[in-house]
């Protein structure tokens, strides 16, 4: 199919009865602190992956293998209807919003939907703001955020497990305005980020980074970094974690050289989405704390991850770091993937989950 074809498969999708099948999802094996519940916002979205909410009642998904965009119109925590508003993409994993219109990332382009909430039932095709961006889809597909700053952030993963790749091009986070002009690199040395988010009180920036494989079970640890300025370097081939040289391209490199990661955050456990909590429902001692969604590891003897991790930061370091929901990964099976989380405005979080296709939402009921 070609980009032509790709822009115009658009369809409408009817609404979907949502009681019968959240049933079928074993809630009950969730665990959370006290006073806090996980219910299903919205099923039946294969390949759910990041999330974005609009000015209205619509939160905006992104997949990556199932090569579609999701719009899910809700009321009162739920899903009331889901619509297709793309498919046939390359990857669209990234979705972002600003002034109205919604910014998708395939691999290699940026496409924007313009007021695209006013137009959910009227198919439309989108623009391509740019397509400046390397064709590779190992480590290819993005995560996509607005910053402070009103541009787009966009990340270039790695195009291997590990190699050195073109410094100019690949494992880097980049950033350019909302036209596709003035393409800057923010931070090199970034494996491969599917995360980040700013700090609501120094609009820093803090990111989520997977490490290779192959090097056993227990190393590199994924990293959770801070990039207060520009044109950091966090290691990446030379240096894992900030403190264990790459057996293949660290010699000659040294680990002081580069900037170390503000947490380890384990090995193979997959940290993708994150967000800071800046709701008002949970208890005062989240505000501003990091959410991490952990997608699970798949090549370690042993399965770790498959959960959503707390952080707590404080000027500009990682203080603590814990377990915030857990279950679904049962021994060495898994039913669920967490890929991201989003903060609503009635304070309630939203996980999404490429595996079971569903997004769950928790809140805070109180003890």
């Amino acid at each position: 199919m070609g980009p032509k074809a790709r822009l115009a498969c658009l369809t409408v999708a009817a609404a979907i009865a949502w009681p019968a099948a959240a049933q079928r999802l074993p809630l009950e094996r969730i665990k959370l602190p006290p006073g806090f519940a996980v219910s299903v916002f919205a099923e039946n979205l294969p390949n759910a992956r990041s999330m974005a909410q609009g000015a209205g009642d619509v939160l905006f998904v992104g997949t990556r293998t199932a090569g579609k965009v999701y719009a899910i119109r809700h009321r009162d925590g739920r899903a009331t209807q889901v619509i297709t508003l793309a498919s046939g993409l390359n990857m669209p994993n990234g979705v972002a919003l600003k002034d109205g219109a919604l910014y998708v990332a395939e691999v290699n382009r940026i496409l924007r939907f313009d007021d695209v909430e006013a137009r959910l039932d009227k198919p439309q095709t989108p623009s391509v703001v740019t397509d400046r961006f390397p064709t590779d889809t190992h480590h290819g597909w993005k995560f996509i955020r607005f910053g402070p700053d009103g541009m787009l952030y966009v990340p270039v993963g790695a195009p291997c497990n590990i190699c050195a790749p073109d410094p100019a091009r690949y494992a880097l986070i980049s950033r350019i305005r909302t036209d596709g002009s003035g393409y800057e690199v923010m931070a090199r040395g970034v494996r491969n980020s599917v995360g980040f988010d700013w700090h609501p009180e120094t609009g820093e920036l803090w990111f989520t980074d997977n490490g290779r494989d192959w090097l056993g079970d227990d190393l590199p640890a994924d990293e959770l970094n801070h990039a207060p300025r520009a044109g950091m370097h966090f290691g990446f081939p030379f240096c894992h974690q900030g403190d264990s040289p790459d057996p293949e391209f660290g010699q000659g490199r040294g680990c002081a050289e580069f900037t170390p990661p503000a947490l380890k955050l384990g090995a193979h456990v997959a940290s993708l989405g994150m967000r800071f909590y800046t709701g008002n429902q949970f208890p005062a001692e989240y505000r501003n704390n990091i959410f991490i969604a952990e997608q699970g590891s798949w090549n370690r003897s042993k399965k770790v991850g498959y959960r959503v991790v707390r952080v707590v930061v404080a000027g500009g370091k990682a203080m603590k770091h814990e377990v915030f929901a857990e279950g679904w990964l049962q021994g060495e099976s898994a039913w669920g993937r967490p890929i991201d989380v989003e903060v609503m405005r009635d304070g309630s979080l939203l996980v999404s989950d490429e595996y079971a296709g569903a997004i769950y939402r928790i809140t805070y009921q109180g003890k």
